[in-house]
C-alpha cells in the first residue's frame, strides 16, 4: 500500500490525508488518556468499539438533519470523514452533575439538572482546555455570533435526540462534548457541521437501573475494566454480537473484521444552512 500522510496525531485519534480531494481518513486508536494525558495506557480493542459506536451515531444524527463530518467505515478502526476547519472549540452539553462541574460548584454527582446546561471550553491542551464564555469567543474570534447559534441550536438536538436513543436501551445521558468544524462551498458558502466523534470516551452513560458507569470514567478513576463498559454499549446499540469482541485483553480480529460496516448514506444528500459571518442568517 503507498505510504498514507499524516495530517494530524492526536491522543485518541491519527488524521491522514483521504484518497479524495476534501476527504480525511480518521484512525481511532487503542489509547486511552486521562488527565490531558498525564494517565496513559493502551487497551486491546478500544479504538475498534469507539469507531463503531461513533460512525453508528454519527449516521442517526445525520438522520434527524445534523450535518455531520462522517461519510462511511472504512475497516474495523478507520472512517472516511470530510476535511473540516476545526473549530477551537468543546461545546459540553450536562443534563446530570458529574465530572469538573461538582468540583466547580459543589453540586453533588448525580443531581438531575433543571435544564440542560451548555459550557464551552478552549481547545487548547497546553492550557488544559480552559472554560470560557461566549464573550471570550466573540472577543477572540474563535466563532462569530451566527456561527454559535448555529452550534447551540444543533447541540440541543443532538441532546435531545441521544437522551432519547439512549434511554430506549437502558442508559442514562449524563453529559457529551462536542467539536464542531466548517466546511466552504464554491460561491463562498460556509456550513456548520458536526466533526471529530461521539463515542464513550466523551460521552458519560450511566445503566439507568444500576447507575454503573460505563464511559471513561472506568479509566479516569479506576472504576473497574473499560472495554467491559464500551462493550456493553456498543452491544446495547446492535454493534456487535452479544458475546464481544474483545476478551481476555485480546481483540478477535477475524470476528471484529467480518462486522458490517457503516455507511452514512445521507453523506451525499445532505442539506447544510448557509451561516455566512457577518450576515444575519435566514430562517
Amino acid at each position: 500500500m503507498p505510504r498514507r500522510k499524516m495530517i494530524y496525531d492526536g491522543k485518541a485519534k491519527t488524521l491522514y490525508k483521504g484518497p479524495e480531494p476534501g476527504t480525511v481518513i480518521q484512525y481511532f486508536k487503542d489509547d486511552a488518556t486521562a488527565g490531558n494525558g498525564a494517565k496513559h495506557d493502551v487497551i486491546a480493542g478500544k479504538g475498534v468499539l469507539n469507531n463503531r459506536i461513533s460512525a453508528h451515531l454519527m449516521t442517526k444524527l445525520e438522520g434527524i438533519g445534523i450535518p455531520t463530518h462522517f461519510i462511511r467505515s472504512i475497516n474495523m478502526r478507520e472512517q472516511l470523514v470530510r476535511e473540516v476547519e476545526i473549530i477551537p472549540l468543546e461545546v459540553v452539553v450536562r443534563n446530570i452533575a458529574a465530572g469538573s462541574l461538582c468540583k466547580r460548584l459543589g453540586v453533588e454527582e448525580g443531581t438531575i439538572l433543571q435544564r440542560p446546561l451548555v459550557e464551552y471550553y478552549y481547545k487548547k491542551d497546553e492550557l488544559n482546555d480552559p472554560m470560557v464564555s461566549e464573550d471570550h469567543i466573540m472577543t477572540f474570534g474563535w466563532a462569530d455570533p451566527y456561527e454559535l447559534e448555529e452550534i447551540v441550536a444543533m447541540a440541543w438536538r443532538v441532546n435531545d435526540y441521544l437522551n432519547g436513543l439512549f434511554s430506549g436501551i437502558g442508559l442514562r445521558l449524563v453529559d457529551f462534548k462536542l467539536e464542531f468544524g466548517r466546511i466552504y462551498g464554491e460561491h463562498g458558502e460556509l456550513y456548520i457541521v458536526l466533526a471529530d466523534e461521539l463515542s464513550p470516551d466523551n460521552c458519560r452513560l450511566w445503566d439507568a437501573k444500576t447507575g454503573e458507569k460505563l464511559d471513561k470514567d472506568r479509566f479516569r478513576f479506576d472504576l473497574g475494566d473499560l472495554i467491559e463498559g464500551y462493550q456493553y454499549i456498543a452491544q446495547r446499540l446492535g454493534l456487535i454480537p452479544e458475546g464481544g469482541i474483545v476478551k481476555g485483553g485480546s481483540i478477535n480480529e477475524q470476528l471484529a473484521e467480518k462486522l458490517e460496516l457503516i455507511e452514512n448514506e445521507l453523506a451525499e444528500k445532505r442539506r447544510m444552512r448557509d451561516v455566512k459571518p457577518g450576515k444575519p442568517r435566514k430562517a
